[in-house]
């Protein structure tokens, strides 16, 4: 047996076989009737085509076709084509008059194909069919003998004989049946009245209708006709009115009942039933808004009924019986709408000036406004306002057109945005009411100066810093917009102490950045001051000024300065002492001075003796040198010091002083440079009461001195900057208080730690930020103070 293809491929097997095969002009014809059972044989292909069995087998035969079933096959072994698959001939063929079904024979070896055409015969196994089961035909008892009514025609599968050939009417006596052949076309029937229809008598006649088609034996179908016989009508129904009219709300809900028709029909039966119904009018369609009862009459709201839209309805109604031939009268109704406050006004803006200026005057116009409202009367009468506290109100100009025109003052800067809320109401019953929000924007104009935080700004520089960099950044602020909020910086011409400010610092335009031009020196300027301003971008521009007073912060950049009579470090000084010397004797005192201030002014002297001596001691504080013990047989001679004199700055500077303290055998053999006492004398000499006074003098004269400077300093007038140049004193922890003023300060030194002490008066730096101050002439001095490490916070008042 041949292996068995897929329907899909079989057309393209069959090409495939003609362009490969030796291609013969052989065609084979069987003829078999459709719905033989399978296995029936349909003719020898092996004898007609005159091939043995052997070869047959050899060659293996096969029976290809482009249907999508297999209906035939061929049994090698005999040679026979069979039938397959059950054959429809009204499913392969239908509606035609000869089915042919087309299959090839294919032999290998050469590759031959041979066309067999297979005859599929008809056979009667379908019975004319009518689509429907009952026909019913509706005929006036009025009609004529004569009149012919068409009837439906049945369907026969088959073809041929076997379809239908004729029509058959059962026995009455009123009807014949007139059948006519129409050749290709079938055979018709039609239904001929032979005796007149009194619907009294017989108002219903049942007929059945035969199809008998050629096949032998006939097969036949039936329908059955179902005459319905038709009263006559000869009466038309009449309405109680010709013109009917009525009102209603339009708020009437819809169901609501508007009227009921009546007519009437003087026939009987269906010919007196009566049916409501709306007669169209062009392009108005009532039945869209109301609703009519076919049966009673009743018309009812259907739709929304709106007055402002259509305050009448003019609606033709007609009235038809229900005779076999229908007759109709017609009737007018006319509906009224009541109008009802069914409608808010409404607000509508026809054009909006925004943004409107902060400064527009009163009455400039904002909006303009119109208020419709489509009830009639009372009901379309509408009132406006502006509600809540806005700067704006409603002016009226014509009817219902309004405007809305500044009332009171604008400022952007409070408020950017207004929104104001019109009330419209009419003076309907119950009133009704509609809100619109206008959204007035506010634009800015230049009305707001540029603002400073404060009006004097402390600025703390330190002294040294680096040309070009920025010691400080201006800040000032606009409540304005855009341009009007754009500010510029600038130095305002200014000199401190004869030199332009422009020269000492710049300012970024943009940023308000302050930028040193020089670098600073504490001790030649501590303070200086100079206004800034600040412009903004409107037009026209406004500007302020603000007052900057800078304050130099002191550095550690002055090393120590030893004072008359010693020098500093490179050269030898000497002092003598007796051999007799005791503990604790004076040996001499080291003055030096800072040009610095505060902590990088105090000063701590150091002592550095040879290896192996530790016969003197200095005060970290005072400089005054003394003997720690008495001399020994083992001592020096000579003793050279080295004295470091530091200050407490950071980074510490230094210098340093050499003494060669020399040792004599007597008081007598000494001459010194300065001439001291010792700390501990037995008795009272001339020598230390003429101290005592020459002390004393020189303290009364150095107070009388600075009372005269604060005096003086009082009564001059700085302009540039009084109120930071009132005398200062610093106290020091040694004891020595610092005199400043604001071009110079003093350093007055009282030693404790003798009798012999001396006052040294000598020039200082302007204190720190940190120092201890106190005011001497009750002004308003640099008043931050520092209380110094293990020592109480001392203040004097002069």
């Amino acid at each position: 047996m041949y292996i068995r293809r897929e329907s899909e491929l079989i057309w393209i097997h069959v090409v495939t076989f003609f362009c490969l095969c030796d291609w013969t002009a052989s065609q084979l014809s069987y003829s078999i009737s459709e719905e033989v059972n399978k296995g029936t044989v349909v003719g020898n292909i092996a004898k007609d085509l005159n091939v043995n069995l052997q070869e047959l087998v050899a060659r293996d035969l096969r029976i290809v076709s482009s249907y999508s079933k297999k209906y035939f096959d061929v049994n090698l072994r005999t040679g026979n084509i069979f039938v397959d698959e059950r054959i429809d001939r009204e499913e392969l063929c239908p509606n035609v008059e000869k089915c042919l079904l087309k299959i090839q024979a294919v032999l290998n070896n050469p590759m031959t194909a041979h066309r067999v055409e297979i005859n599929v015969l008809d056979v009667n196994d379908n019975p004319p069919a009518f689509i429907e089961n009952t026909y019913f035909l509706n005929i006036s008892e009025s009609s004529l003998m004569g009149e012919r009514y068409f009837l439906p025609i049945a369907v026969d599968a088959d073809i041929g004989g076997n379809s239908v050939k004729t029509y058959k009417l059962s026995q009455n006596e009123h009807f014949s049946l007139d059948v006519q052949s129409g050749g290709e076309h079938g055979v018709s029937a039609e239904l001929v009245l032979q005796k007149a229809l009194d619907r009294e008598k017989q108002s219903v006649i049942k007929l059945v209708l035969t199809a008998v088609d050629g096949g032998k034996p006939p097969r036949t179908g039936s329908l059955q006709l179902i005459v319905n016989i038709i009263d006559v009508n000869d009466n038309i129904p009449t309405f109680s009115k010709s013109l009917y009219k009525v009102r209603v709300k339009e708020n009437a809900s819809p169901g609501s009942l508007i009227i009921k028709l009546n007519a009437t029909d003087a026939d009987e039966g269906m010919n007196s039933k009566i049916l409501y119904s709306f007669l169209r009018r062009g392009n108005v369609d009532p039945s869209s808004i109301f609703d009519l009862n076919s049966e009673t009459g009743e018309i009812t709201v259907k739709g929304t009924l709106d007055y402002e839209e259509t305050p009448a309805y003019e609606v033709r109604v007609q009235a038809m019986d229900q005779g076999t031939v229908p007759r109709s009268a017609h009737a007018k109704l006319l509906i009224e709408i009541i109008d009802v406050n069914d409608n808010a006004p409404e607000i509508l803006v026809t054009s909006l000036m925004t943004p409107v200026k902060e400064d527009a005057e009163l009455g400039t116009i904002v909006a303009f406004l119109t208020v419709s409202d489509t009830d009639g009367g009372n009901n379309g009468v509408v009132n406006c306002k502006v509600e809540g506290s806005v700067p704006f109100k409603l002016k009226s100009n014509y009817k219902n057109d309004y405007s809305l025109v500044v009332d009171g003052p604008l400022d952007r800067e409070n408020t950017s945005l207004y929104n104001v809320t019109i009330t419209a109401a009419d003076e309907g019953i119950p009133p009704l009411s509609s809100t619109r929000v206008i959204t007035v924007h506010v634009s800015d104009v230049n009305d707001n100066a540029p603002r400073f935080m404060e009006p004097v700004i402390k600025m703390y520089v330190k002294e040294n810093s680096p040309t070009g960099s920025i010691i400080y950044t201006i800040n000032a602020s606009d409540p304005d917009l855009d341009s009007n909020a754009k500010m510029t910086y600038r130095l305002l011409d200014n000199s401190q102490k004869n030199i332009p400010i422009s020269s000492i610092v710049n300012i970024n335009s943009e940023t308000g950045d302050i930028i040193s031009l020089q670098a600073f020196n504490f001790e030649e300027l501590k303070t200086f001051q100079f206004k800034v301003q600040a412009t903004d971008s409107g037009v026209p521009p406004l500007s302020s000024n603000v007052t900057v007073n800078v304050f130099i912060l002191d550095e550690n950049d002055n090393s120590p300065t030893v004072l008359s009579p010693y020098s500093e470090h490179g050269s030898v000084n000497s002092e003598s002492i007796p051999y007799s010397a005791e503990a604790g004797y004076f040996v001499a005192k080291i003055r030096a001075v800072d040009a610095d201030s505060g902590y990088n002014a105090l000063l701590s002297y150091h002592l550095s003796e040879p290896k192996g001596n530790n016969l003197f001691r200095i005060g970290t504080s005072t400089g005054e040198i003394r003997t720690k013990r008495r001399m020994s047989d083992n001592d020096l001679k000579t003793h050279p010091l080295v004295v470091l004199v530091s200050d407490n700055g950071e980074p510490s500077l230094s210098a340093t002083v050499s003494i060669d303290v020399v040792v004599v055998e007597s008081t007598a053999d000494i001459q010194t440079q300065f001439r001291h006492v010792p700390t501990k004398d037995d008795g009272f000499s001339d020598l230390n009461l003429y101290l005592l006074i020459g002390i004393v003098s020189v303290s009364v004269i150095f107070l009388l001195s600075l009372i005269t400077l604060i005096a003086v300093k009082c009564h001059r007038t700085d302009n540039n900057f009084s109120r930071y140049s009132a005398p200062m004193i610093t106290t020091h922890p040694d004891g020595s208080w610092s005199y400043s003023k604001a071009t110079q300060q003093y350093d007055v030194c009282f030693s404790s730690d003798t009798l012999k002490s001396d006052v040294v008066v000598f020039p200082a730096p302007f204190p720190p930020a940190d120092a201890e101050l106190i005011s001497i002439n009750g002004g308003d001095p640099y008043t931050m103070t520092q209380t110094l490490p293990n020592k109480e916070k001392v203040s004097y008042t002069l």
